[in-house]
């Protein structure tokens, strides 16, 4: 009677297995606190007064609440249009990274494919060799891309790892549906955006996530292509120019507080506009990340290599 009283109450925790759950909870409690502190500590710093956090102290609570961080920092007519630019190529370079990567997966995707495997390897390799930062440049200078807008876009339009991605993905799609859509009569394009795009969406939404991530972040091509065109810079650019001129503008800014008489004045620091602009970059992807989400586990693991 005892045992079927206790099968009926369900499992029992040992005390073994209570220590554990304690102990996971508490390390991955830990951790999140680790991970997120960086963050956290950075929001404080940027919404605190920057004369103040130059005391130091900021962990995770601002001492002195102010938004002047953010108002310098959008003020800046340059800022302003650095976010657009950063908006439209992440917008534009998914957008078009998707449709062209997902095209080419779904034509190596397919067995009546002639040269379906000399595709891909040729694509594979491209994971493991590249021309060169030099012969980069040449190509682009050649292409009349620096200077545009368009050099951020055009050269990334295709992924190796991406398309390997997309292709495992449609070769799991069910070969009947193919077969039955081409026996009503459906050509290639109408089957690729009728049935293979909607059937596709937890992949797509990993790749658009991981282009989105890309392209929001890249700096670099904008220092080698466009870094004499204000115009065209973007919201990583000035973050990396403000890094890499906060060591020489450090004693100028101690300078100015010293001069202000450590007051409350209106006044900003290297470190104060760091966090901000840190906080400002990153907050859209922060953003949209959530939504992706769901389809990110999936796709992933749908979509492996095989």
């Amino acid at each position: 009677m005892k045992k079927a009283k206790k099968r009926k109450s369900g499992f029992m925790k040992t005390r073994e297995d209570v220590i554990f759950d304690t102990s996971n909870i508490i390390f991955m409690v830990l951790l999140c606190l680790v991970m997120l502190y960086p963050f956290l500590n950075q929001i404080a710093i940027s919404v605190n007064d920057a004369s103040d956090s130059v005391r130091g102290g900021i962990y995770l609570w601002p001492r002195e609440f102010t938004w002047h961080n953010y108002e310098h920092v959008f003020e800046n007519a340059s800022v302003l249009q650095a976010i657009l630019i950063s908006v439209l190529r992440t917008v534009i370079g998914t957008g078009a990274g998707l449709l062209c990567t997902a095209m080419v997966a779904y034509a190596i995707a397919q067995e009546k494919f002639v040269f379906k495997k000399s595709v891909t390897i040729i694509f594979i390799m491209t994971m493991y060799f590249n021309g060169g930062l030099i012969p980069t440049f040449l190509l682009m200078r050649d292409l009349n891309l620096i200077g545009t807008f368009w050099v951020y876009i055009l050269p990334t339009l295709i992924s190796a790892f991406n398309l390997i991605i997309m292709r495992s993905f449609i070769e799991g799609l069910p070969k009947s549906i193919f077969e039955q859509a081409r026996i009503d009569g459906a050509g290639d394009f109408r089957v690729f955006f009728q049935i293979v795009l909607p059937l596709s969406l937890p992949v797509i939404a990993t790749v658009a996530l991981f282009l989105a991530v890309f392209q929001w972040n890249q700096w670099f091509d904008v220092f080698l292509y466009n870094s004499s065109n204000e115009y065209l810079t973007t919201l990583q650019y000035e973050l990396m120019k403000i890094l890499s001129n906060s060591a020489t503008q450090t004693g100028d800014m101690a300078s100015a507080f010293a001069n202000s008489g450590g007051g409350s004045a209106e006044i900003v620091t290297p470190k104060s506009i760091q966090a901000t602009m840190t906080i400002v970059a990153s907050l859209p992807i922060i953003c949209v990340y959530p939504f992706l989400q769901k389809y990110f586990v999936k796709g992933m693991t749908i979509g492996a290599v095989k």
